[in-house]
């Protein structure tokens, strides 16, 4: 999966193909990041900023929990 262009993707689709692939290859974001040449900040600032956040325990992104 081509994910270095993320910074230009869609957040909605971006959430998908992020958790597909943690899943698929069972690793967490560390992982993904490495694997993906991506930097982590700005991945979870961009999905952030869309409504996700990264749940350590479920290696998935997931939609903020509102209060």
């Amino acid at each position: 999966m081509k994910l270095g262009s993320y910074e230009k993707m869609d957040p909605h689709l971006l959430v998908g193909l992020v958790n597909t692939e943690m899943r698929n290859g069972d690793f967490d974001i560390i992982e993904l990041v490495k694997r993906h040449d991506l930097n982590e900040d700005s991945l979870r600032k961009k999905l952030a900023d869309a409504g996700y956040s990264y749940h350590e325990d479920l290696k998935q992104f997931s939609p903020c929990r509102r209060s």
